[in-house]
């Protein structure tokens, strides 16, 4: 496998940035965030960690040596219970709209950048190899606009055995791939294997994996001992239409909440000066949100199909289908699935 095309040396340049991500569908950039300020975000979050039983607390603290008694899943409500503590820091905001970071998708896009709302926390436990991210792309849930980017970033050092992510490089320019139910985060895989496209590289507390919502892109398992903290912060053109879910946070809540135990009022509700929430604005979507959705409801009409046959490779989307469905129907149907599956 070929590693990350690192992008350090064009930073300062727009046009050099904004060609390589035609190209390729993402930028892998070394030590772009301060490695201190990653650090103390991830300490923080460790802490909260072992309060909650996720950390072995007769292993060294800052190893963050799992507890795998305390494993669990997105979107499982105790697993979210605990993200939502994790991801109300105010660090957690700041760190996803540092200035070196707004500052370099300004550069590629030429305008002024709109930071979304709603930042994801993640938190995967090692020797859980089956919930694994598959293989997908982040526009089937983002919508809006498909030239929105994520930025991955980790919040420690990852050498080979606590993985990271994979990039299909050159894949955003092939539209939308079919989908299956899967485990792991989002409930489902592309089925297409993309042999020859993949990149991958150990990173560095400060290192940030930046890509194109429609690149295919998957974890790599964690064989390790300690948990792996990330961040995915996604960004766009300010003119550019955004969906509405972007403007929520991602683990349940309010922003009242969330902002309750804030120092200060940095980063509050910092998106209300553009009016996002003005209709005509939010009926601006790109004319492929329609097969986005079209990709989620073929989802959920397998995952009933496989959990009434017995697949177990349909929990995970079955669950989110119990726990953010609009109707209370699939949401009740999704349930009893589970139950018969034992979970």
């Amino acid at each position: 496998m070929q590693p990350f095309t690192d992008s350090r040396d064009i930073l300062d340049s727009g046009t050099g940035l904004q060609k390589r991500m035609e190209r390729d569908g993402y930028l892998f950039i070394s030590g772009l965030l301060p490695g201190e300020t990653v650090e103390q975000l991830r300490l923080k979050q460790l802490k909260i960690a072992l309060e909650e039983g996720w950390v072995n607390a007769d292993a060294p603290f800052k190893d963050g040596v799992a507890d795998l008694n305390g494993f669990g899943v997105e979107p499982e409500p105790e697993y979210m219970r605990v993200m939502g503590r994790m991801t109300s820091l105010q660090g957690f905001y700041a760190l996803a709209q540092h200035p070196d970071l707004i500052g370099m998708f300004e550069r590629m896009l030429g305008e002024s950048v709109l930071p979304h709302a709603k930042v994801i926390g993640r938190c995967l436990f090692p020797q859980r190899e089956a919930f694994t991210t598959p293989p997908h792309q982040d526009y089937v849930f983002i919508r809006g606009t498909a030239e929105t980017y994520t930025a991955w970033i980790p919040l420690q050092d990852l050498p080979p055995e606590m993985g990271g992510l994979q990039i299909a490089a050159g894949s955003h320019k092939n539209g939308i791939f079919d989908y299956k139910p899967a485990l792991g985060a989002g409930g489902m895989g592309i089925d297409e294997s993309l042999e020859g496209s993949w990149v991958n590289s150990p990173f560095t507390q400060g290192d940030v994996l930046i890509f194109h919502s429609m690149v295919v892109h998957k974890g790599v398992p964690c064989t390790g001992k300690r948990l792996r903290l990330s961040i995915d912060a996604r960004y766009q053109r300010l003119s550019e239409p955004i969906g509405p879910g972007n403007l929520t946070p991602h683990a349940g809540g309010s922003w009242e909440q969330i902002y309750a135990d804030w120092p200060s009022d940095d980063f509050k509700y910092y998106w209300k000066q553009w009016n996002l929430d003005d209709s005509e604005y939010l009926s601006r979507f790109s004319e492929s949100d329609a097969e986005a959705v079209q990709v989620i409801e073929e989802r959920d009409r397998m995952a009933f199909e496989m959990g009434e046959s017995g697949d177990r490779n349909a929990i995970s989307a079955l669950q989110r289908i119990m726990m953010r469905d609009g109707d209370p129907e699939k949401r009740q149907r999704a349930a009893d699935l589970l139950d018969t599956l034992q979970i």
